[in-house]
């Protein structure tokens, strides 16, 4: 069994235990058309992601960052003639983000609830800590998990510190993600085990080019599949 050893299974957040990446496209093809006066939608979706870029290291991950990027992307494009009214709407569009409602990804709870009991269980994602807490809660998941971490960014050196923490070596904790840039190969390096299961839709950001090949590392379709494994 390749992951016999495994004490703590770790889940990712978005997009592993609850849908948020369609919030992010739909967001961004609105603020394409609320700009497309001032540039053609490919275009402006390519300032956004570059705006976002940029503020990536001061901001962070989440919600409340992506509203500022689409602001400054906006005065930007306009180059500094954005209406007042226009700035209300891309506010209004990050508070209405933050109120969505949280939709659970088809058999997360039903395997939480199976692995409970056997395994420790930890939520290890990063972002806005006050959003991550808030769909938490929403999503009625909170007491499945023995630990919650909430990161600025996935690590290795996270990982070796949330290993630590939890006082087992790193071949006992198996992390769970959609994104193998922040699932999975930072887990590997660090000598513990990762399962990919990929989300349908991806932010540019978190795509990597590489085939991961590697004795601790399994790709699923699907969470209810990790049980032919464990």
């Amino acid at each position: 069994m390749p992951f016999r050893e495994i004490k703590v299974i770790a889940f990712d957040a978005d997009d592993t235990l609850w849908v948020n990446e369609p919030l992010f496209r739909k967001a961004e093809d609105e603020f394409c058309e609320l700009l497309q006066a001032y540039l053609p939608k490919d275009e402006a979706n390519k300032l956004l992601f570059e705006v976002e870029m940029k503020n990536l290291p001061l901001y962070g991950y989440g919600i409340k960052p992506f509203t500022l990027s689409l602001i400054e992307a906006a005065i930007e494009i306009s180059n500094n003639n954005t209406p007042i009214a226009l700035i209300q709407k891309l506010i209004a569009k990050g508070k209405e983000m933050l109120d969505e409602p949280v939709e659970l990804i088809d058999g997360i709870e039903d395997t939480l609830k199976q692995l409970n009991g056997d395994y420790k269980l930890v939520m290890a994602t990063k972002g806005d800590l006050l959003d991550q807490e808030r769909k938490l809660i929403k999503s009625g998941l909170e007491s499945y998990f023995h630990h919650i971490e909430i990161v600025s960014d996935k690590t290795e050196k996270q990982y070796t510190k949330l290993v630590k923490h939890l006082d087992i070596a790193p071949n006992e904790f198996l992390m769970i993600g959609n994104s193998l840039k922040s699932d999975v190969l930072p887990v590997l390096n660090i000598g513990a085990h990762a399962i990919h299961i990929p989300f349908h839709t991806t932010w540019i950001h978190e795509m990597v080019e590489e085939e991961v090949k590697h004795p601790n590392f399994r790709s699923l379709s699907k969470a209810t599949e990790l049980f032919q494994y464990l």
